[in-house]
């Protein structure tokens, strides 16, 4: 692994010599949801404010790529998912791991069982909804190695691009779509639809689930010694603020909800989903483990005739962060 940080710059941080600057912006993946409450939560309960951290949380949408949003300088820290990240550092955009609060895959194919999709050798021939924006590496990557096309032709899936909604599967328009463990699929069974009239792949019981959700930041930046220890503060925050609402699922939950400014979030929803998330979060102390970043980059790899990346990276990862944030 690349050493972004020398032993002397982390003896000055460790010594409290450098100066953090005070603002962090914090790009989410997605909209405001108990997926990122642990952010919410160490913003809520003043663990940000212990550090003299002042964070701004930018939420995201299906149009906002976090890749895109730090190449343009939008965000210092965006929360990103390890397939596009890698994806984009192959294709020059320096992203750096520096810290993996989720330890688990909760991605999923939801298909209605009356399609005719019972494993995913029925999937040929099929019209699966897939999310984009960087999310759709997972899928293509699986797809790859079952050997299916994914440009409509016979015998491989036609690939739907999948909005904010459940709906071209209970409008029947796609026999699958992708689902989250701790959100969509809970659309599905809102909107009417039996759990037994479903059939649910995980992609980690496919055994091609990849890191999700992890913290990254530019690798120029880290060269900075203020802002390698501002991002070490912001870790040791956050990660309060996620054993907090690993603990306090419920409190979790309606913190995240008094930072939903469009009203579109329920309670209901946001305290089931917190509740999913904290089985994601749950054995990770912020630390990435090499070993699961070594499987997702051997599962991107394997991908086929066009694997997700091509090549092993060299950087795209660092302790240097977490070791000082978790003393």
């Amino acid at each position: 692994m690349k050493k972004l940080l020398t032993g002397a710059m982390l003896a000055l941080m460790a010594g409290g010599a450098a100066q953090a600057a005070d603002d962090v912006t914090l790009q989410l993946k997605w909209v405001t949801q108990a997926q990122f409450a642990g952010y919410y939560v160490a913003q809520a309960k003043g663990f940000y404010e212990e550090e003299g951290l002042n964070v701004t949380i930018l939420p995201g949408g299906p149009d906002v790529a976090p890749t895109q949003v730090i190449a343009g300088g939008g965000a210092d820290v965006v929360i990103d998912w390890m397939p596009s990240a890698l994806a984009a550092r192959e294709k020059g955009l320096a992203l750096v791991n520096i810290a993996q609060p989720f330890k688990s895959s909760g991605m999923m194919l939801t298909c209605l069982k009356e399609s005719g999709v019972a494993s995913p050798a029925d999937f040929a021939d099929k019209t699966l909804g897939v999310w984009f924006g960087g999310n759709e590496y997972p899928f293509l990557n699986w797809m790859n190695k079952l050997g299916l096309k994914t440009d409509g032709s016979a015998g491989g899936v036609t690939v739907l691009k999948q909005g904010f909604n459940v709906d071209p599967l209970l409008q029947k328009q796609a026999a699958c779509v992708s689902t989250m463990t701790y959100n969509e699929y809970w659309q599905v069974i809102d909107a009417g639809v039996a759990p037994e009239d479903l059939v649910v792949f995980k992609y980690e019981d496919e055994g091609v689930a990849t890191l999700e959700d992890g913290l990254y930041v530019m690798e120029d930046k880290l060269a900075d010694p203020a802002f390698a220890e501002k991002m070490v503060k912001f870790v040791r925050a956050s990660m309060k603020g996620w054993k907090y609402a690993e603990a306090n699922p419920d409190e979790a939950a309606m913190i995240v909800l008094d930072n939903d400014a469009t009203g579109a979030q329920t309670e209901l929803h946001q305290k089931r989903m917190m509740g999913e998330i904290a089985k994601l979060t749950a054995g990770s102390n912020g630390a990435l483990d090499p070993a699961d970043y070594d499987r997702t980059v051997a599962a991107l790899m394997s991908g086929g005739s066009d694997p997700v990346i091509t090549k092993a990276p060299e950087g795209a990862w660092t302790h240097a962060i977490t070791d000082l944030a978790l003393q």
